[in-house]
């Protein structure tokens, strides 16, 4: 079973589709519950369980890991969003809910994940975004969100160092979705890549070898 997050909309979206048309059983989770059945009615007639769950709130992850219907082989974490600007012009309520939904969620849920199968062989991948590698202006906050889910995941690794479970820092460029229209930023996002071809260029990226596997990905655009 492959456990996607952020799965109603765009990257998470996309890697529904693409793994369902190879017939994979899949667990889609979000926080619109009729977005996610939505997306799942169009992967038909894959094995597809939607579950809603905030990932920003710790008892919703346990709650959402309880009622998995079998232990993942695969999970992506793609949830998060944006909030850009510069520094002394964004307000604080949202400087917070940028926070929470990328740095905290990411850390309840894997915190949760490795309680539960540090000693389940399985790939554990944290799409991040390439605002975790480099300082871009405009964009301070969701940088420093994304700087320390990195952080997150690195030290994390250490912690899982000799376990069957592995952890996949995943940092693609600039998408084509409804991310932008939120975020406070205005872009011409018409030659930025789309969900299905950085979810294309993922899907090859996961798939590891006996000995071995990719611990980061770097997904840039042209």
């Amino acid at each position: 079973m492959i456990l996607i997050t952020g799965a109603s909309s765009g990257l998470g979206a996309a890697l529904a589709a693409s793994y369902a048309a190879d017939g994979h059983t899949l667990t889609l989770t979000g926080r619109n519950d009729e977005r996610l059945h939505n997306i799942a009615r169009q992967c038909q007639p894959a094995n597809i369980c939607t579950l809603t769950a905030d990932l920003s709130d710790a008892s919703s992850v346990s709650s959402l890991f309880d009622k998995l219907p079998s232990a993942p082989e695969t999970i992506i974490f793609c949830a998060g969003s944006g909030y850009f600007g510069s520094l002394e012009k964004q307000e604080p309520d949202a400087i917070a809910q940028l926070i929470s939904n990328n740095l905290l969620s990411a850390t309840y849920f894997l915190r949760e994940a490795i309680k539960r199968y540090r000693n389940t062989p399985l790939t554990c991948a944290i799409v991040m975004s390439t605002a975790a590698l480099v300082a871009k202006a405009g964009e301070s906050t969701y940088c420093a969100a994304k700087w320390g889910v990195k952080g997150l995941v690195e030290s994390a690794r250490l912690e899982l160092a000799g376990k069957p479970m592995k952890l996949v820092g995943v940092y693609p460029g600039g998408m084509a979705t409804e991310f932008w229209a939120s975020s406070g930023k205005e872009m011409d996002i018409s030659s930025f890549m789309t969900p299905e071809e950085t979810a294309a260029m993922l899907k090859k990226a996961l798939q590891h070898a006996e000995h071995g596997y990719i611990s980061d990905i770097t997904i840039n655009r042209y």
